[in-house]
């Protein structure tokens, strides 16, 4: 793996260069590791309020350029300028948000030690894993990332940061806000690279891991740290989630058809969350289906920085449009809209919606603007329809009642579960994970701070003393002759 492999960055949505850097070698790596382990113990000790001066200096950075930090992830991703806005506004309402939550979950505090009659003190504290590593993904490669990173370095760990290869120029306009912020050298330690800098990264004597991507590469991670049990590992990964629609009042069919639309196809379909399976009653969805397709019609599909907005831009890659439409045409279920390039040479994708009721179809994220209908007859199949997934991210119900949504949420598999609201956009202030290929119960957003140190408990007492317990006889008293 040398150090002068080459990485760029091509606009999805025109096919032209816009940035390129050399990938770190296995050398590289260890010495950026070696540089962070030589950091983090004056990071740590600087305590807590000069390390928060430090992540509040990174949000006004953030702020402050906001507007250019916006377009290159357009640049980047080929999500739409206001998507990107939106994104970067998340980077910076994290830092406070993180702050509460350090707070919250793993701060410190003490009481009196009740089985102590000598007047000990029963303290809770909580330390940082060390140096970190983190792996981001590309359909956020600020927000996502950004949450690893800001409750780490609150908690006092260094950190090894490798953007998605897709996604380089975001990560390293990040790092540099950091530097602006004050952040301490070493304290943040850039690692550009595709698969092979992040096995060596993963690889590295770190103590711990922090992943925001895909179930296979999740996969080998967990496969990877097995034999290093004592290393921490937080998967955020994807899902292949449920959208039910039951018992839907036609008074709420347009705004019923919109969430349905942005669960599927907010984002060209690149977010974890985003509705991959819609789950209706069977001779009851035709109205719904109806609505759907015309306002699937209707999305404007554009280049970020179109006028007017588009609703959706192009997926991150030729390489991915060309996966996904061969993943896609393989399922040979009933086409109602086909998933088709818009441009010949470039990656841009029409929304698709096939109905696969009464199929046998791979249970697999399908990480685009693809929608798959089943129908069923009864809401127990709707709810066992849901669960049928190795996945366990995010599920929704459209319609019914708060007894029906009870129901549904009492028997759904899911860390994050709505009622008529999509299955997309979760929020900050609360945990965010999943269960089963979806992650490995360390949920991040709000509960980022649980991962990111690890408790203490101690018993306190300014001098020394302990009960005599019974059948431990006093010492004799030896006199001097």
């Amino acid at each position: 793996m040398p150090g002068s492999d080459s990485l760029r960055s091509i606009r999805p949505y025109d096919g032209t260069l816009l940035w390129q850097g050399a990938a770190a070698s296995e050398a590289e790596v260890a010495a950026a590791v070696a540089r962070a382990r030589a950091a983090q113990p004056g990071w740590f000790s600087a305590g807590l309020e000069a390390r928060l001066a430090v992540v509040r200096a990174f949000k006004a950075a953030v702020e402050a350029e906001a507007d250019s930090f916006a377009r290159l992830i357009a640049e980047e991703t080929g999500k739409p300028l206001w998507e990107a806005k939106t994104e970067v506004g998340s980077v910076a309402a994290k830092v406070e948000i993180s702050v509460q939550a350090h707070a919250e979950r793993t701060g410190s505090r003490e009481a009196p030690f009740k089985a102590d009659p000598a007047g000990a003190t029963q303290a809770l504290r909580h330390k940082p894993h060390g140096v970190l590593a983190v792996l981001g993904p590309y359909n956020f490669p600020a927000h996502l990332p950004n949450g690893h990173i800001v409750p780490a370095l609150i908690a006092g760990n260094a950190l090894l940061f490798k953007p998605s290869e897709l996604t380089p120029a975001v990560g390293a306009f990040m790092a540099g806000l950091w530097a602006k912020a004050g952040l301490p050298q070493g304290v943040l330690e850039l690692v550009q690279g595709a698969g092979h800098t992040g096995r060596a990264l993963a690889a590295a004597e770190t103590d711990g891991l922090l992943f925001t991507g895909s179930a296979p590469t999740g996969a080998a991670l967990a496969r990877q740290f097995a034999e290093t049990p004592h290393r921490m590992l937080a998967l955020e990964m994807g899902g292949n989630n449920p959208l039910v629609v039951w018992d839907l009042d036609e008074a709420h069919l347009e705004a019923a058809a919109l969430i349905v639309a942005q669960s599927a196809f907010l984002s060209a379909g690149q977010r974890c969350t985003c509705a991959r399976r819609l789950i209706v009653q069977d001779g009851a969805h035709d109205k719904l289906l109806d609505a759907v397709l015309a306002l699937a019609d209707g999305l404007l599909i554009d280049q970020p920085f179109a006028d007017p907005q588009p609703f959706m831009g192009c997926v991150v890659s030729n390489q991915a449009a060309d996966g996904l439409l061969a993943r896609a045409g393989a399922i040979h279920g009933k086409t109602i809209r086909p998933l088709l390039r818009l441009r010949e040479g470039l990656p841009f994708l029409t929304p698709g919606i096939v109905d696969v009721t009464g199929l046998s179809v791979p249970d697999e994220e399908l990480f685009g603007p693809f929608l798959q209908l089943v129908r069923v007859s009864s809401f127990d199949e709707a709810i066992a329809a849901a669960n049928a997934t190795r996945f366990g991210l995010s599920a929704a119900l459209l319609g019914g009642d708060r007894a029906l949504y009870e129901r549904f949420w009492m028997g759904s598999r899911a860390g994050v579960v709505n009622w008529n609201r999509p299955t997309n956009g979760a929020a900050s202030n609360a945990p965010f994970g999943g269960v089963g290929l979806s992650g490995n119960h360390r949920p991040s957003a709000y509960y980022a701070a649980d991962y990111c140190a690890w408790p203490v408990a101690s018993v306190e007492a300014d001098v020394p003393f302990i009960a005599r317990p019974p059948g431990a006889a006093a010492p004799k008293t030896i006199g001097v002759r």
